[in-house]
């Protein structure tokens, strides 16, 4: 499978010029592309093809005197630029043809010289390359100094430099992983776990054990509402408001660095302890319009959850999402009597059939791990449990009520 690895770059003011100059370039182009599909549209002409786009936007507008700096940057960015429209577009149209799974995708739109991302991409016709000092040398652009975090696995297939609303510039490169080298460095294991998300806890899993939710977000409140108090009085268009909005956005950045941090060593370590993971498919969205919002954003449950997929399938594991709609939180995992709903602020009950006291998250991290499959063992045996056929006293043909029975 294919991965990206960032690493922060720190060019310095020449090549912050030159980079700024290739993010004009780009943006321009796409901008270009989508306003000749936009004419075609309205006139309802066929859309233009991607090598008649090429040859009109790129190769002839740099002979314009209103076009001729874009020979001032790599032919390639240019050519990605153009790539990124025609997937905008194809993305676009499979949306509203429904061949494409997950959330409807609107038209592509215009970029803006202020959006808080700008990007270029080189690929290998580039003819970009990594020095023996360790420094990304880009066309156009020159050689870049890296802080190296970690080491490549393999030859990356192209690189991507991503300026972000902090102002900071990161390295982001493709790479294809090895299946074997993955197979060794996290061998096979029998050992599964349910996994409850919540609001209090972090996550507690079947085996009792509670991770606490660091609330990154609340513990730098304080600081993220004096810094846009400071930014709301900036005179706008001034330089001393871009100085307090890149302090703004330097924090808001530092959350979201260390919440990703503790997503990635958690699911890590979840995925090299566990053959197989139950987790329950929450919906986020519909919460995230509650009064808990500012605490689900927190937590970042589906950025932790889609770090659990990729890992899985990177490394062999099984990840199974069991339907929002068990009632895990009602169901006691001793005697499988559901005793109804119950308010948040209730965390511990006693079922009514069996008499068991149970903390709220560890039993509904039991029962995800009974729903998913995974109760008896993780390697070796299916993962979904089989049809098992009713008994008598199951079928309610009887005409009076079966006895009670233990699960």
């Amino acid at each position: 499978m294919q991965l990206r690895y960032s690493f922060a770059l720190y060019p310095n003011t020449p090549q912050r010029t030159a980079l700024a100059r290739a993010f004009g370039c780009a943006r321009v182009v796409f901008n270009d592309a989508v306003r000749a599909r936009e004419d075609a549209r309205t006139t309802g002409e066929a859309f233009p093809a991607a090598g008649e786009l090429s040859k009109k936007l790129i190769t002839e507008a740099k002979q314009t005197d209103a076009r001729s700096w874009l020979g001032e940057v790599s032919a390639v960015v240019l050519q990605q630029s153009l790539r990124d429209a025609e997937a905008a577009y194809r993305n676009f149209f499979g949306s509203l043809k429904g061949a494409r799974k997950g959330p409807k995708i609107g038209a592509p739109r215009f970029k803006s010289r202020k959006d808080s991302r700008q990007s270029i991409r080189f690929t290998a016709n580039a003819r970009w390359s990594i020095t023996e000092s360790g420094r990304l040398k880009l066309p156009k652009i020159g050689e870049v100094k890296v802080k190296w975090s970690r080491t490549l696995p393999t030859t990356p297939t192209s690189v991507t430099v991503i300026k972000d609303a902090a102002g900071r510039y990161f390295a982001s490169f493709v790479i294809d992983t090895d299946p074997d080298a993955d197979a060794a460095r996290m061998p096979d294991t029998d050992q599964s776990v349910g996994i409850d998300l919540g609001l209090t806890h972090f996550a507690v899993l079947s085996d009792g054990t509670k991770i606490d939710s660091p609330k990154f977000l609340r513990r730098a409140e304080k600081k993220l509402k004096q810094a846009q108090r400071e930014l709301s009085r900036k005179q706008k268009g001034s330089k001393n408001r871009e100085k307090a909005r890149l302090k703004v956005a330097r924090a808001h950045a530092k959350v979201t660095d260390a919440r990703h941090e503790f997503h990635h060593h958690l699911s890590t370590q979840l995925i090299r302890d566990n053959q197989a993971i139950g987790v329950e498919d929450l919906a986020v969205k519909a919460l995230a319009r509650t009064r808990l919002a500012k605490s689900v954003h927190d937590a970042g449950w589906s950025t932790f959850v889609t770090m659990l997929e990729y890992k899985a399938a990177r490394y062999g594991r099984t990840l199974i999402k069991i339907g929002r709609y068990e009632p895990t939180s009602q169901t006691c995992s001793v005697c499988g009597t559901k005793d109804g709903p119950k308010p948040l602020h209730i965390r511990e009950w006693t079922c009514a059939a069996c008499g068991t006291l149970h903390d709220r998250d560890h039993n509904a991290a039991i029962n995800i791990h009974t729903a998913a499959g995974l109760a008896v063992t993780a390697c070796g045996a299916p993962v979904r449990p089989g049809l098992v056929p009713a008994q008598r006293d199951e079928t309610g043909s009887h005409g009076f009520p079966p006895e009670p029975r233990a699960a």
